[in-house]
């Protein structure tokens, strides 16, 4: 596929490179960076992206799109090569395999588009003179803590999924780089996060299972598993708060999340049915989860991102709400 180039016209905008920028969170970033006047280059391989999703931003004087797969190694030094033309900048890494059972199935999926992106992107951070990055990591690193809050300083992390073990292998990847080249890099361990454009997603699942057959839905596990969400508005919100912090630790780590104990899964499903196809029967399984390296229930804790004043407009429920209208109004799942 032809690379999207638009000529830039100016060298003195602040510059972003976006690794995985055609995907759901990505794009809603691009948007943002774009509307506060940056300079915004983006990467992706489109194995879960879509470039129909960056149309809006193509007729940009200051959007560019290039596509590579950065796991591999001379495809990731020759995006470096087109991005350096428009300047140095700021990384913001959000490459990985978002399918986690994909992964448990397959290793080398989350080993090659979850850890490998981070370590060529480094590598060629190093080379050309990239000094900022800022890492989309997880709540998946923690493992299964039971009621435990999951807060910046637990330890020992122990993940239980493939996808998780290669977010916490690329933050101590990122952090072995801080101490010899790196002069800043905030890693946001990422809640469950909704809102459109959906590409995946328990929400997005239901309502395609529902426009598949409106007359039922069936749910992985027995939808009592509980978390907290967060929209991608409040998402954004927080990274950008956490981004342009003045001063603090060279390597950075924080959650964000919503301030709140989280919905089940089962509520879930009947928001999505109620809306989609209110007279579907939902049948669920029988286990507590639902997939190998699913975490079914725990309690994240946002006290050092409340330290910066940042506080969710949406609670875990009015996410949930506001999501379910958004995605069940996508034309196409």
């Amino acid at each position: 596929m032809q690379s999207l180039d638009i000529q830039v016209e100016s060298k003195s905008l602040q510059h972003s490179i976006i690794f995985g920028g055609a995907g759901f969170i990505g794009t809603n970033l691009v948007r943002k960076l774009l509307f506060h006047g940056h300079r915004v280059t983006v990467v992706d391989n489109l194995s879960k992206g879509r470039v129909k999703l960056l149309s809006e931003f193509t007729d940009s004087i200051n959007f560019c799109f290039i596509e590579a797969d950065i796991s591999d190694r001379n495809q990731c030094r020759a995006a470096f090569l087109r991005i350096i033309e428009f300047g140095v900048g700021e990384v913001w890494h959000l490459a990985a395999n978002s399918d986690i059972p994909a992964g448990v199935s397959d290793p080398t999926v989350d080993l090659k588009d979850t850890f490998m992106t981070t370590f060529e992107i480094l590598l060629c951070m190093k080379e050309f003179g990239f000094k900022h990055i800022n890492f989309a990591s997880s709540s998946a690193v923690y493992g299964d803590w039971l009621d435990v809050p999951l807060h910046e300083s637990l330890g020992p992390l122990r993940p239980i999924s493939n996808y998780g073990a290669m977010k916490l292998a690329s933050e101590a990847q990122i952090s072995s780089a801080s101490e010899s080249f790196l002069e800043g890099a905030n890693i946001f361990r990422f809640p469950n996060v909704v809102g459109t454009p959906a590409t995946h997603g328990v929400i997005y699942d239901f309502v395609g299972r529902l426009r598949a057959q409106p007359e039922k839905l069936e749910v992985l596990g027995n939808g009592a598993q509980q978390k907290s969400y967060l929209h991608v508005s409040d998402l954004l919100s927080a990274m950008l708060v956490i981004r342009n912090r003045n001063n603090g630790p060279k390597v950075e780590i924080v959650n964000i999340g919503a301030a709140d104990s989280g919905v089940t899964v089962s509520w879930i499903a009947e928001q999505v049915v109620a809306r989609v196809s209110p007279s579907a029967n939902i049948f669920y399984g029988a286990d507590s989860k639902g997939w190998v390296g699913d975490v079914p229930k725990f309690s994240y804790s946002t006290e050092k991102l409340q330290g910066y004043g940042w506080f969710p407009k949406l609670s875990s429920t009015q996410a949930i709400r506001v999501a379910v209208d958004e995605i069940a109004d996508q034309v196409e799942l």
